[in-house]
């Protein structure tokens, strides 16, 4: 399918709804939402100048995925597991939680088009624990998979906090334990405290609902131990706040792909050098890369995100130890 198709088909099967009223701040207009610190959203034909003008990588079709097995909970303790693309499973004592998941063969509205995962998850979904939480960062399609989210829900029932301007969304698709978060909204589940807060990006399902709905990033804290997780953003001064307002992260989950070519993407997607820096504006004891390696959404090849990770860190002088890469299936004890 040609690249003009695939965007043919996206505006067909565009997701149009009216926006719900939100009162108004310094991230919503009383119509939109908006990032305070500029927001520079491409309209369709820079997309499409983009799609029909850029030189992409090729990506290989299939990758293998080592054989991993989920390491016992221990008490007092927390593992960090990940799956896939920006899907996490963050096991802490009392309390599972999945952040952006997606089991889905693409991230697209349409199974016949759209990026198309060369990796299989590394956790299969019939091997996930009970889940209690899901965590989404925002709409696009392969943050916000409705069939991931209505397995989940009709397995687990976990609670889905999303973004404002989520809410019906999931509730349309039958998902009902649903509660929206506005940036710096907390939310407390057992032991863990929950609080939303502000990344830099956008939204859309379609065309036509473009920032009609929140983005943002996560922040568990667990008895004190916190886990960052950024969604997806582009690199700005909301790290600094972050750290400033809520304190520095154990952990940090912070996406390194889907950045070139850096004309278009550098507002909303951070490179591996930016993530290096949100790294350190976090305050961040160690932080693990992710949003690479299972969708080819942007024009860079499969292994240049690790690579240019390793070449940033020689040049900013941050230990290997201190921002890794975890493989597919991979976990992390703390």
């Amino acid at each position: 399918m040609t690249k003009l198709s695939i965007i043919l088909a996206v505006l067909f099967f565009s997701f149009i709804a009216s926006a719900k009223k939100y009162p108004i701040s310094d991230h919503y207009d009383g119509e939109k939402f908006f990032n305070p610190e500029g927001h520079d959203i491409k309209s369709f034909w820079t997309v499409l100048k983009w799609k029909l003008t850029s030189e992409t990588s090729p990506w290989p079709e299939s990758i293998p995925n080592s054989n991993y097995t989920l390491p016992p909970l221990e008490t007092k303790k927390g593992v960090v597991t990940f799956i896939n693309h920006a899907s996490f499973l963050v096991q802490l004592p009392g309390v599972n939680v999945l952040t952006d998941p997606i089991y889905s063969e693409r991230a697209s509205p349409v199974k016949f088009a759209g990026p198309k995962r060369v990796r299989a998850p590394g956790i299969e979904f019939e091997l996930l624990p009970p889940i209690d939480v899901v965590v989404i960062s925002h709409n696009h399609y392969d943050h916000l998979d409705l069939e991931t989210l209505q397995r989940l829900d009709g397995k687990y029932h976990p609670l889905f906090l999303v973004p404002l301007g989520d809410e019906k969304l999931l509730k349309n698709a039958g998902i009902q334990n649903v509660k929206e978060l506005d940036w710096w909204d907390e939310v407390q589940v057992k032991d863990l405290k929950i609080t939303f807060a502000p990344s830099q990006h956008w939204s859309a399902r379609g065309l036509f609902d473009k920032c009609e709905s929140l983005w943002g990033s996560f922040m568990l804290d667990h008895n004190g131990s916190k886990i960052y997780f950024a969604g997806d953003t582009g690199y700005g001064n909301h790290f600094s706040k972050i750290h400033e307002r809520i304190g520095a992260p154990l952990l940090s989950l912070l996406p390194i792909g889907a950045y070139e070519p850096r004309w278009f993407m550098r507002a909303f997607h951070m490179n591996p050098e930016e993530a290096l820096k949100a790294h350190e504006d976090l305050g961040s004891f160690l932080s693990f890369g992710m949003h690479m390696g299972t969708f080819q959404l942007t024009d860079e090849a499969y292994d240049r995100p690790v690579k240019d990770l390793h070449m940033s860190r020689q040049k900013m002088g941050i230990s290997p130890e201190k921002f890794r890469i975890l493989d597919q299936g991979e976990s992390y004890t703390y």
